[in-house]
């Protein structure tokens, strides 16, 4: 595969130092690993970088290199053009691994792909794709971990993939094609794409799927399975893993996408749809490797339930040139969702008084409570109307019904009709109907909103009026390119979690858990980490918080994460869970050491590192003598001078946090 690195894109033609080097940085890796790099992108300029050619445009570089895809490594507020510029220049396959690019810049990249058939988007949000047999990286992944070999994975979870990887890796069955679904709202290549791919490769044996709460790929991946096992003599035997079983409603777990929305299955739900499909499903991904093994044959023997090895016809794996059809929708989200930007309901009203749209300032005296709202439908990947009901408190989704909303128009007449039948509109309600859409698509779009949810009355001149309203919008349009920052300051966060505030600050997502847990944890990675309170809650354990540090963590944001987890009194113990990717094992552990040296911790602490630098990284958390042993507890860490457990193992480490806090509460009782 030719591939075109996509070093830099600034809009102001000036380079960003610091994403170059590591772009460059990357690159080398990426050449060293065997990927065939023909050259690089920076706006305005020719030139030559490690040896090869640095051109103006993508255009230009399509022209001229021809290359099969193109990686691109740039800030989340220059990604959506530089995604919308390899598109309209014909790259095959482009793989984009930034996260935060704002949602209407990716609502536009989506409405692009839909338009064509030439090329195929992997990502955003994700760590790429990697071909561990063909020495091919389109991404970030941590290399040493990967080893040719014949299982295929794909995933929303960057930690999560890499955990996976490291399993089939120690199990000797090592990896095919490795794909990073993402874990945004729209990614451009979902669970069924890519096993489409696996169900061709020649190279793959078993197939692995990482998901997680929100949307319904999954779904959409076992109604997939269940076809391909009735069609195909010999399937190729699949494993999965859900994260997100403990996850509260109404709250977005690191990931953009990662909230269950309204008519949308919860974790548990996904399980059971997967298992029905006849795919194993395990709890933590260090057992995917000697569960893959005995699906395999190459283990203790398999179940009559468990799926046969697949012995199938070689064939030519394709990634892009596919138009993805339209999916039968679902019921996109409509309520309010960390990582997005709540304002109160009086600003809510005062945008739409601002805009003619009169507000109903008594109670709705009719039975039935009618809704309409904007939001995304993340499996059409457009914007959507929505329409619903409820009869005596019932749920309103009983009654809701989508309608796609175009991105560069209001509803059509016969949109409206509908829309206004739905709502049991008169005649006379016609103009207010009108007036109310055209309203909530003028904010929707003209404030960069994630969700725009009304409930409607009608005065006696039967004209409708808003009794109720829950604006949201999309957080990133703020961070990352600092649109409409006048959103912030409506937000009223004295209604907030004080630690979570403080914990956005530093770029952490922290959400604090049901009253009775007791386990504080500190996790790289939102899937990691929402899989770390579902293991601990299967072993018997309470977590008391979720906390994701971000897969750029530093010495100075894990001190910051112990200190938030500190504020909680319910915390009896805490457990750092890290699988080193872009995070560095070594720079883990130097927070680690910092919290304890300023923070005069005096709960135990239980570690447990694996991934880039993990041997470093265990070093500074080891005594010297036990540097070299694997799966062993080490108590009273000489070097550091702290009292730490470090593990390598997950289970045996959550299964000391959960005994050290059964401990705490035992003596403090």
């Amino acid at each position: 595969m030719r591939l075109l690195r996509y070093c830099i894109k600034s809009e102001n033609r000036r380079p960003y130092t610091r994403h170059l080097s590591r772009a460059t940085q990357n690159a080398e890796q990426s050449i060293e690993y065997g990927t065939k790099i023909v050259g690089g992108v920076t706006p305005g300029r020719h030139g030559e970088h490690l040896g090869l050619p640095v051109l103006p445009s993508v255009r230009a570089a399509k022209d001229q290199l021809k290359p099969d895809a193109t990686a691109i490594y740039v800030a989340a507020q220059q990604a959506a053009s530089a995604i919308e510029e390899a598109i309209e220049a014909e790259i095959p396959l482009i793989v984009a691994v930034a996260e935060h690019i704002p949602l209407h810049d990716m609502l536009r990249v989506q409405s692009m792909l839909r338009s064509q058939s030439k090329s195929r988007l992997v990502g955003a949000n994700s760590p790429g794709m990697i071909s561990a047999v063909g020495k091919c990286r389109l991404g970030f992944h941590p290399i040493p971990i990967f080893t040719p070999g014949n299982i295929a994975i794909v995933a929303k979870s960057g930690t999560l993939s890499y955990e996976t990887v490291a399993s089939t890796t120690r199990a000797g069955l090592g990896q095919s094609l490795v794909i990073g679904m993402g874990g945004d709202l729209l990614p451009g290549t979902d669970f069924v794409d890519a096993l489409k791919v696996f169900e061709h490769d020649a190279d793959t044996k078993g197939i692995i799927i990482v998901g997680e709460i929100g949307g319904r790929a999954e779904e959409d991946a076992a109604e997939w399975i269940k076809e391909y096992r009735k069609r195909t003599e010999k399937p190729k035997p699949i494993m999965a893993l859900i994260a997100g079983v403990q996850a509260p409603s109404g709250r977005v777990m690191g990931h953009a996408g990662a909230f269950v929305g309204a008519g949308e299955k919860k974790a548990a739900g996904k399980v059971r749809a997967l298992e029905d499909a006849g795919v194993v499903v395990t709890n933590h991904p260090s057992k995917f490797g000697e569960g893959m093994k005995q699906l395999l044959g190459n283990g203790p023997c398999r179940s009559s339930s468990e799926p046969p090895i697949s012995q199938y016809k070689s064939q030519h794996r394709s990634m892009h040139t596919l138009r993805r059809p339209v999916k039968s929708s679902s019921e996109p989200s409509t309520s309010f969702h960390r990582r997005m930007i709540h304002i109160p309901e009086s600003q809510s009203f005062e945008m739409l008084e601002a805009l003619g749209v009169p507000i109903s300032k008594s109670e709705d005296p009719e039975s039935r409570d009618y809704f309409l709202t904007l939001a995304v439908d993340r499996t059409n990947f457009t914007p959507c109307i929505i329409t619903s009901y409820s009869i005596g408190g019932e749920s309103p989704q009983l009654h809701a019904k989508t309608y796609p909303l175009a991105l560069d128009k209001v509803e059509d007449d016969s949109t409206l009709s509908s829309i206004a039948t739905d709502l049991r509109c008169k005649e006379e309600s016609l103009d207010s109907l009108s007036l109310l859409l055209s309203s909530l698509v003028d904010i929707f779009f003209g404030k960069e909103a994630s969700s725009l949810s009304t409930r409607i009355s009608r005065n006696r001149q039967g004209e409708l009026a808003v009794a109720r309203a829950e604006f949201s919008f999309d957080d990133a349009a703020l961070r990352s390119v600092k649109r409409h920052a006048y959103l912030e300051k409506m937000r009223d966060t004295s209604n907030e979690v004080p630690e979570e505030v403080e914990a956005e600050k530093d770029g952490i997502v922290y959400i604090k858990l049901r009253d009775d847990g007791n386990i504080g944890t500190l996790v790289n990675g939102a899937g990691l980490a929402m899989n770390t309170v579902d293991t601990i809650a299967d072993l018997g354990g309470k977590c008391a918080n979720f906390l994701d540090t971000g897969g750029k963590a530093t010495s100075e944001t894990v001190k910051s994460s112990f200190r938030v987890i500190l504020k909680d009194s319910r915390v009896k113990t805490i457990f750092v869970n890290i699988f080193g990717g872009l995070t560095l094992c070594d720079m883990i552990a130097d927070g680690i050491v910092l919290a304890y040296k300023d923070l005069g911790i005096k709960v135990p602490v239980v570690v447990r590192l694996r991934g880039t630098n993990e041997q470093i990284g265990q070093k500074m958390v080891s005594k010297p003598e036990l540097r070299a042993m694997k799966h062993t507890e080490i108590l009273q860490i000489a070097e550091s001078g702290l009292s730490l457990h470090a593990f390598d193992d997950f289970d045996e480490a959550a299964k000391k946090v959960i005994e050290l806090a059964r401990q705490s509460d035992k003596g403090a009782t």
